[in-house]
């Protein structure tokens, strides 16, 4: 299956283990709570799922790569003790606590949340030592003498064994208590993240072109040539950065990323040809509905890589202006609800942002927050602090000025997408090279714009968007493009 497959089952299997009977009892019982094993190629996102997994089900996380690991910091260390059997006394040995069982008790000291994944990665490549522990934790949930506390659920990862050498096979019996998830990489789940994240855009564009390079790894007589998702995730940081820098991204930069020589060139000339396309095209004069004269006829003799190009960029620039509607939506609904607490006069002013600072830090401390949400939630109590005023009148002013903020970044979300409407009707509306279809659909998968269109009404895209009959044959339609461009790429090249 794919990552996006195996993270609703691992939700399910999560809220299928922590659900209680009217006893306080777990419905499930902790021995028949088989421990998840993902398998699948390195970079795929293994452990980022189970970081939004904890995260979206409000649940600790205690994460470990294993290879780190000696038999001593796994098991703990030995110790005599003197016990008394019918009469006589025998030095017998214990152990320590476990560093890693540790963690998860300290992770629950520090957050106050009791339930929990304790997730261990790269469980099948660990050293001779450590190997017998690790069949012991899965078969038995115990790292020598500890066990896991109740109501942490054990997960786990490993690599195939053409992806490591050092990968050691289970037996049956351990597999026979484990709950085994196959994952494969696939693109267009992996976009869907991306696009959330805020992958840079180039990047998307690349692969939407050239799909079959998202995930490679090959091995010849010079050893091993690999892409992973990973790896793209990691470039676009630096890539955005370097932007920032005003520093040149070049082939040797991109190839210590992917690790693919043939990948890494190609990526390379895309990259420039984007910037240029960039230059040329003015996508901010599109959004703005100041689209040049000699555009539409140069996009009219344009090959399909670059068509496409331009579309994606819109779709990024518009998904910019997404962006900042989501912020400040996220920013206004959270005031809003700390100014309706005050309004009930349960707490004074001062008592309930004292009291939201400390939930705050909580959330950040048990992980509960993006890395987006975190910078928010301290945006909203820096709002909150400065709008400490004498009356209520004035405390709610600095409010009423946020929420102009939000429908001033509505407004100009909504005047963009007309805009890019505009120009993908004059630019692309009557060819049958599905742009418009590639379009509507972006628009409704990535998280941000379609959040915007369920709470603004745009009529172009209804009427679009029912037309193109959104599902099984919208599929179809992308995936015949898909082969097109791969066909066309093989003789044309950037």
């Amino acid at each position: 299956m794919n990552i996006k497959q195996a993270k609703q089952e691992i939700e399910n299997t999560v809220k299928a283990y922590l659900l209680k009977n009217k006893d306080g009892r777990y419905v499930i019982p902790e021995i028949r709570q088989r421990p998840i094993l993902l398998m699948g190629p390195p970079g795929i996102g293994k452990t980022q799922i189970m970081e939004q997994i904890a995260r979206e089900c409000k649940i600790g996380l205690v994460s470990y790569t294993i290879t780190h690991h000696t038999r001593q910091s796994a098991v703990g260390l030995p110790f005599i003790v003197e016990e008394k059997y019918d009469g006589t006394s025998y030095s017998v040995t214990k152990y320590t606590m476990s560093e890693i069982i540790a963690s998860v008790y300290q992770k629950i000291k520090e957050t106050g949340i009791k339930e929990g994944i304790l997730f261990i990665d790269e469980i099948n490549c660990v050293s001779e030592t450590l190997a017998p522990t690790m069949l012991q934790f899965l078969q038995c949930k115990t790292f020598g003498n500890q066990k896991v506390p109740e109501g942490w659920i054990i997960a786990a990862a490993g690599n195939p064994p053409e992806y490591n050498k050092s990968v050691r096979d289970f037996d049956m019996v351990t597999l026979d208590r484990v709950r085994r998830i196959n994952i494969e990489s696939d693109f267009h789940i992996w976009k869907e993240y991306a696009v959330k994240q805020h992958i840079n855009s180039a990047i998307i564009s690349y692969l939407e072109l050239r799909p079959q390079n998202f995930y490679r790894i090959e091995a010849n007589v010079d050893g091993m040539k690999f892409v992973t998702a990973r790896g793209w995730e990691d470039l676009s940081n630096l890539v955005d950065v370097y932007g920032k820098l005003r520093i040149d991204v070049n082939e040797e930069v991109i190839a210590e990323f992917l690790q693919h020589e043939d990948v890494a060139k190609d990526v390379a000339a895309y990259m420039d040809l984007y910037n240029k396309y960039q230059d040329d095209y003015g996508i901010d004069e599109i959004l703005e509905g100041k689209v040049k004269p000699h555009i539409y006829a140069r996009l009219l003799n344009a090959s399909f890589d670059e068509r496409l190009s331009v579309v994606n960029m819109i779709l990024s620039g518009l998904n910019v202006k997404f962006s900042s509607v989501h912020r400040e939506k996220y920013i206004t609904d959270g005031w809003f609800d700390f100014l309706k607490s005050y309004r009930r006069g349960d707490l004074k002013y001062t008592e309930l942002l004292e009291e939201r600072e400390k939930l705050v830090e909580k959330n950040k401390m048990s992980g509960f927050y993006t890395r987006d949400e975190e910078e928010y939630e301290k945006e909203i109590l820096r709002l909150i602090r400065e709008n400490i005023a004498e009356s209520s009148a004035d405390t709610y002013e600095g409010f009423e000025k946020q929420k102009k903020c939000l429908e001033d970044a509505e407004e100009l979300a909504g005047e963009s997408l007309e805009h890019a409407f505009d120009f993908m009707e004059n630019a692309f509306g009557e060819s049958n090279d599905g742009l418009m279809v590639i379009f509507v659909t972006e628009l409704t998968m990535s998280s941000e714009s379609s959040e915007y269109l369920a709470e603004n009404e745009c009529e172009r895209y209804i009427s679009y968007s029912s037309s193109m009959l959104i599902g099984s044959r919208k599929a179809q339609v992308l995936s015949e493009l898909e082969i097109g461009a791969v066909k066309e790429n093989e003789h044309i090249g950037f």
